[in-house]
């Protein structure tokens, strides 16, 4: 198990310098002029070329990449440079709302995907069965942006049940508002992303549920019941745990469009109005802690596969 850590620990700083570079090479290639953004188009060449220096935009593009990877290593993303703010502090406070909209849309994103996978799977034909692979169509053929919008006409609109733009409110401090608030983003994340995970719970339980070791715990007189919880989800789990970890990833680094939507204040929102502003440190800074942030969660979903599949070690 230590040895593959260290591999994968070692895999995990290769893919983020790598990460690093591509982040910044795209950002570095977005069209536009920071410092005519900042200044203006009624500014003097001179006023931009001062500006370009203050900004470090007058180095060469390997000069500025290491400037950048160097300050990033000690933890400095560096200022934004239209609210002079530091880009970590920024982080600081966007990244708790995505986290709480990410937890939240993956609770239920669980909640709704592992029963339907578990009927589709064992109860195909049955009338919640199909009621279920409706659910998984609809849920795949609906992008998230659109049903969010959905959302906000229906409930918010039309019903006014719930707020049609979402605050941040920790829900250690008030879970009602927290979830008044969450709910409609957190349910137009996990309606495609729960699809997508019954769809695999669906398919590894169909595929386990005809081994031989299930018809051996079935001719031991064991209960059908006990047949599903104790050896068919258990093992079936194993590759969901994958597609869990990756989707949490992509919640965090994919919510730009649902933040937008619903004027959710969150790390999306973050980036979409820095790439709008060509408030480059940011966007680069931001992209940065998405990569990270996805790169590990992935480790940790492969330390618990490895813990789960002793198997994985070997490879």
């Amino acid at each position: 198990m230590y040895a593959y850590l260290v591999r994968r620990l070692l895999q995990f700083a290769v893919v983020l310098l790598l990460g690093s570079i591509a982040v910044w090479a795209f950002v570095f290639a977005l069209p536009g002029d920071p410092a005519t953004v900042l200044l203006g188009p009624d500014a003097s060449d001179a006023e931009l070329a001062a500006t370009r220096a203050r900004l470090g935009l007058d180095e060469s593009v390997a000069g500025q990449y290491l400037t950048w990877l160097g300050h990033a290593l000690s933890g400095d993303l560096g200022t934004s440079f239209h609210s002079d703010q530091s880009v970590v502090d920024v982080l600081r406070e966007r990244v708790p709302a995505t986290a709480q909209l990410a937890v939240m849309g993956m609770v239920l994103t669980l909640a709704i995907a592992v029963p339907a996978g578990v009927v589709v799977a064992l109860r195909p034909r049955s009338v919640l069965g199909r009621a279920f692979q409706a659910y998984l169509t609809g849920g795949l053929a609906i992008p998230a942006f659109w049903l969010g919008l959905l959302l906000i006409i229906v409930l918010a609109v039309q019903s006014r049940l719930l707020p049609a733009t979402s605050d941040y409110v920790p829900f250690w401090e008030d879970a009602g508002q927290a979830l008044r608030h969450t709910i409609l983003p957190a349910i137009a994340l996990a309606v495609p992303s729960s699809a997508v995970l019954a769809r695999f719970v669906a398919t590894s339980l169909g595929e386990i549920m005809t081994r031989d070791y299930i018809r051996t715990a079935r001719a031991k007189g064991l209960p059908e019941r006990s047949v599903i919880r104790g050896h068919a989800l258990r093992n079936a789990a194993l590759p969901t745990v994958t597609v869990v970890g990756m989707q949490l990833g992509g919640f965090v680094g994919g919510a730009v469009a649902i933040e937008a939507v619903f004027n959710y204040p969150g790390l999306g929102r973050l980036l979409y109005t820095a790439i709008g502003e060509r408030d480059y440190v940011v966007v680069q800074g931001g992209v940065l802690f998405v990569v990270a942030a996805f790169l590990c969660l992935n480790l940790i979903v492969d330390v618990l596969y490895a813990y789960l599949d002793p198997r994985i070690r070997l490879l």
